[in-house]
Formats: structure tokens, C-alpha cells, sequence
């Protein structure tokens, strides 16, 4: 199964993410790392634009394809990444569960971000302002939607592995 969580920075998807990977023992790709390591790398003229993905999408079918578990943790802010990920779901014949973690208090989401402090060496947090700024299209369909001003952790948690029990991923 593919689990990819989406969301602007600083909603809980990389709490999120990881809890869930660690409770599914799943394979974890995490955009920020891998972008975080290509720029590091110091091999591209410009920015890493959408190389990260690329990546992702790359490491991700290799470890669907002999039946792990994968969750990506990203923003996914527009349809074509979306896309992507379905359809490397697809090639690999698993299970696709998206969803979308936002922060319904606007408050509470300025705070996160602007306390936010990166675990990912050189990595430069968002300002609140790009957060605002981002580019983020509507989901069609809707994806499972998990607000983290309305939920615990626990129970987000609680709630994704049941969406994913659902769909046939064995928790344990």
C-alpha cells in the first residue's frame, strides 16, 4: 500500500508520517529529505524544482513492488503530483491511500510554523509568508481529510490506520 500524506508545512504531516510508519514498520520517504540531500549535493544549477519528486516517485515503486508499505510525506501541492502518485500506486499494483492534513486555526497553524525548528541538517524552515503564499490546488476528489487543530495525534493516527485497515493494510 502507498500512504502519502499531503499538506502545507507546518499542519503535523511529518508527525503524522512518521507515527504511522513506525506503527505499519513501512518504508518512509520524506520530500524534504531527499530535496534537502539533492542540494547538498550540489549538483544542479538552479533549484531543486521537481527533481525531489522524481526521486521519490522512483524509490517509492521499488519498494511497493515486492509489497512493502510506503509512506511519503510531501506537500503535494498540485494535480500533476498527485497524479504521479496514483499512478506509481498503480504500476505497482497497491493500494493507494491519500491524505490531506490541514490545520483548521489559522493561529495555531502561524505558531507551528513559525516555531517550527528543522530536523534535517541545512534544511530552512518556511516563513509563515510562503506558507501563505504557496501554491496549493483544491483535491478532486476529496482525499481522506485530517485536521490536526480538531485531532490529537493519537487520534489522527488512530484514524488513518483505520482508513488503511480498510483498504487492507495490516496493522499491527
Amino acid at each position: 500500500m502507498l500512504i502519502v500524506f499531503s499538506g502545507l508545512p507546518g499542519t503535523g504531516k511529518t508527525t503524522l508520517a512518521k507515527s504511522v510508519a513506525t506503527r505499519l514498520k513501512a518504508t518512509y520517504l520524506r520530500i524534504d529529505t531527499i530535496e534537502q540531500a539533492i542540494r547538498n549535493a550540489d549538483v544542479l544549477a538552479g533549484d531543486v524544482g521537481r527533481s525531489g519528486y522524481f526521486v521519490a516517485l522512483e524509490l517509492a515503486l521499488g519498494n511497493l513492488r515486492p509489497g512493502h508499505t510506503v509512506i511519503v510525506d510531501c506537500v503535494n501541492p498540485v494535480a500533476e503530483s498527485r497524479q504521479a502518485w496514483a499512478d506509481v500506486a498503480a504500476r505497482a499494483n497497491a493500494a493507494l491511500l491519500n491524505i490531506e492534513v490541514i490545520c483548521s486555526d489559522p493561529q495555531e497553524h502561524r505558531r507551528r510554523v513559525e516555531q517550527r525548528q528543522s530536523d534535517v541538517p541545512g534544511l530552512i524552515p518556511p516563513s509563515w509568508q510562503s506558507v501563505l503564499d504557496h501554491d496549493y490546488e483544491p483535491w478532486s476528489p476529496a482525499p481522506l481529510t485530517v485536521d490536526t487543530a480538531q485531532l490529537s495525534i493519537d487520534q489522527a493516527v488512530e484514524l488513518i490506520l483505520l482508513n488503511g485497515a480498510v483498504q487492507g493494510v495490516s496493522v499491527d
